[in-house]
């Protein structure tokens, strides 16, 4: 392989581009936007001076990374910000249970669940590293450590509602763990739901949650630099609507959704691998609100200032409740909110003196609806006053999501459902390759899946690269 064009810089696109410029591939990156960045991007949304993300804010996934973790990007202006506690989840009566990056510290606080807590967590903890390595890495794999992967897949396969009951008793474990198992965008009483919940608690407590400084365009414009630094080249402006736009090279990695691969690939797909692409199901939306705030979030639980990222949605029934209505084509009058307030820790973020944050919940897949009163109701609920410190706001629907980022497919912001079967073969068994002789798909519709963490792209790259003989 001497040529590659990757259509896409998004996270994965850019760490497709890394990985073969890394082994000496002249590579060409086209983007149809005008910046880099794909769903990590950062924007004046409401104000000026108000710098909001767009997309993806909090990277617990991201500061993980195998790729990322090897790869110079403080060199490219990455500085990764760590809150003071990784997570909040303010509860009814007024109190908040923190997600602490101290094990022990989050055991304190979950009372007659502290023993449980540290049962469940602290295997998972202590080899963090080695987890994320199985678990970010190729699906088909030998195993470098199967027992630890074992004993993860034991308490993975259940429902997270089924473990949160069987192991804990108190409300605020419960509600803990179903508000990490909710990142899954899954029913919670679904099989493999909780496998999130245990990898999003574990991460808390191993590196944390933490944001970028300068928002999530701090993260794509480093990958970019990082790979115009090896001599790769990336195009703006350029939207692809038919591969052959590409030219004569010898690989093609789309960091694009199944339904916009089946569009530009058109005849070099199979009729089969067409129709595979065709019937990929995706997921609930997001309907995210932007807020430009006059101070910060007036929560009840004063302890929610400590993190950036804040779950509103109160207990695990509540929160199950919450994230089954839009499997079932409805938006719960109670949605689960994943807040994000960034400005709390970033001072780029807002003026001085100012905040800006976000919410978003989970809707029924191209809901047409508004969720902005729902939304909130549930944050003046907790945070009592916060629609008087609401300078102004940014909307975006599930088409509005879509028509930002193309990958968003109405408004599934994971690439697709984390479905059991999605989870092995995603898109297809062929995972990466499509059928046709040098083209690759790389985005979250590939394994691992959804997050900032590049992976989807450099696997794809890998198995692009041992396919030409490269590696």
């Amino acid at each position: 392989m001497k040529r590659a064009a990757i259509v896409g810089a998004g996270p994965n696109g850019l760490s497709a581009a890394i990985t073969l410029a890394r082994a000496g591939v002249a590579t060409t990156v086209f983007e149809a936007a005008e910046t880099v960045g794909g769903a990590a991007r950062t924007a004046e949304l409401t104000l000026p001076g108000f710098r909001h993300d767009v997309g993806s804010s909090v990277y617990p996934l991201g500061v993980a990374s195998p790729f990322f973790r090897q790869l110079p990007l403080e060199q490219f202006g990455l500085r990764w910000i760590e809150p003071a506690a990784a997570m909040a989840h303010p509860l009814a009566d007024g109190s908040a249970v923190m997600l602490e990056h101290s094990l022990e510290a989050t055991a304190a606080g979950l009372g007659e669940d502290a023993a449980a807590w540290r049962r469940l967590m602290e295997p998972l903890v202590e080899s963090w590293t080695e987890l994320c390595g199985e678990l970010l890495g190729p699906v088909l794999h030998v195993p470098r450590h199967p027992l630890l992967l074992a004993r993860f897949g034991v308490f993975a396969m259940l429902p997270a509602t089924a473990l949160g009951k069987m192991l804990f008793r108190g409300e605020r474990a419960r509600a803990l763990f179903a508000g990490c198992a909710a990142h899954s965008v899954r029913p919670l009483e679904s099989v493999m739901s909780a496998a999130v919940g245990l990898v999003l608690g574990a991460a808390g407590h191993a590196f944390g949650w933490p944001i970028a400084e300068g928002g999530a365009q701090a993260i794509s414009d480093a990958l970019a630099a990082y790979f115009v630094s090896l001599g790769g080249e990336i195009r703006t402006g350029a939207k692809i609507s038919d591969l052959r736009e590409l030219g004569e090279v010898d690989a093609i990695l789309c960091d694009v959704s199944p339904q916009q691969l089946r569009q530009i690939a058109g005849a070099r797909l199979s009729q089969g691998y067409a129709k595979k692409m065709e019937r990929f199901a995706y997921g609930p939306g997001a309907f995210k609100v932007d807020w430009a705030l006059s101070e910060a979030i007036p929560w009840r639980a004063k302890e929610c200032l400590r993190a950036a990222t804040v779950h509103v949605g109160g207990t695990m029934e509540e929160i199950a409740a919450a994230e089954s209505a839009p499997w079932r084509g409805e938006i719960a009058a109670r949605p689960f909110v994943l807040v994000t307030q960034p400005s709390l820790f970033d001072a780029t973020r807002a003026p001085a003196g100012k905040h800006t944050a976000w919410g978003y919940c989970h809707v029924p897949n191209g809901w047409e609806g508004s969720a902005v009163e729902a939304i909130e109701a549930q944050m003046e609920r907790f945070a009592p006053g916060f629609r008087e410190c609401v300078l102004a706001r940014h909307v975006m629907g599930t088409q509005a999501l879509e028509d930002w980022d193309a990958n968003l497919i109405g408004g599934d912001i994971s690439g697709g459902a984390m479905t059991v079967g999605q989870m092995v073969a995603r898109p297809a068994l062929s995972l990466y390759r499509t059928g046709a002789k040098g083209l690759y798909l790389c985005s979250a519709s590939t394994p691992p899946g959804g997050g900032v963490h590049g992976m989807c792209g450099h696997l794809a790259a890998v198995q692009a690269l041992r396919d030409s003989g490269k590696t």
